[in-house]
């Protein structure tokens, strides 16, 4: 009995192991998809326009005879790369102003928490929308953006975690031990909280790239003939009837990638949740 209980302990529970398994797929497709895509994805008049799923064009073609599946493969080397490149800049910059908050003193805290506090009261697709409508539409502008919008949320996170940590008395005593405020957070307080930062920047990543197809829809972010996601779905939106194909595999796409980090982050979050831990 106590042999069979130690197998089934090591379990891989099935949200795991599904969103393990279409993060590795949706990861192998963006960088995998120079070989695997059989046609060039912005190449026009490869097939017929509007053509549905065939055993040539397994996702059919688009209005100007552009194979599918060749930009639904591309576009997911560009759809990662900017919630990636979002996510790690805006975790940096906002864990950087959240530790700063919580450690530089009483004045810097006040007038940091209160400016989070103004930019986490707007929607961060509302702060992407406005940084791109004044730097420009375009692939970098659109991550500089995402990556903006994602500070305040990051800051709230940072700042929470080392404002626990600040409070328990291994903190004092190295203050009374003579320690500085800079080697305090490098040394004692970053690796107790990275573990929660990195589980926050997994589930942030699927909302850095629900904002990128979002800009990309609305014109603001890739722009044609670049194969994102979202721009795909944009161009796809006036044929909905006609060649539905052009919107459903780009949004399953999408979907897919989402649910997978989401069942990632979800995961993560009861590995490092000590409460769970005891209950399991």
């Amino acid at each position: 009995m106590e042999a069979k209980r130690k197998r089934r302990g090591w379990r891989v529970p099935w949200n795991v192991a599904l969103g393990l398994g279409l993060a590795a797929i949706v990861l192998a497709a963006a960088l995998l998809s120079s070989w695997i895509a059989p046609f060039d994805p912005t190449r026009m008049a490869v097939g017929p326009r509007l053509a549905g799923p065939s055993a040539k064009f397994l996702f059919g073609t688009d209005e100007f005879g552009r194979d599918l599946f060749s930009r639904v493969l591309t576009g997911a080397r560009l759809s990662l790369g900017i919630g990636f490149c979002a996510v790690v800049s805006g975790l940096a910059v906002g864990g950087l102003v959240g530790l700063v908050a919580a450690f530089a003193g009483r004045l810097i805290e006040a007038v940091l928490l209160r400016v989070i506090d103004v930019l986490y009261s707007f929607p961060d697709t509302l702060i992407a929308l406005a940084l791109v409508a004044f730097l420009g539409p375009g692939i970098v502008n659109a991550t500089i953006a995402i990556a903006i919008s994602l500070v305040p949320f990051y800051a709230r996170v940072a700042y929470g975690l080392a404002a626990a940590e600040r409070a328990k008395p291994y903190i004092e005593a190295a203050r009374l031990a003579g320690i500085n405020s800079g080697r305090l957070v490098r040394v004692h307080v970053m690796p107790n909280i990275g573990q929660s930062l990195i589980v926050m920047a997994t589930l942030g990543f699927s909302s850095a790239i629900l904002s990128a197809a979002g800009l990309s829809f609305l014109g603001l972010g890739v722009q044609p003939p670049s194969p994102e996601w979202g721009a795909i779905l944009a161009s796809g939106r006036n044929y909905i009837t006609k060649a539905p194909w052009i919107l459903i595999f780009p949004g399953l796409a999408i979907c897919l990638t989402v649910l997978s980090f989401n069942l990632i982050g979800d995961s993560l979050r009861d590995l490092a949740d000590p409460r769970r831990k005891r209950t399991s």
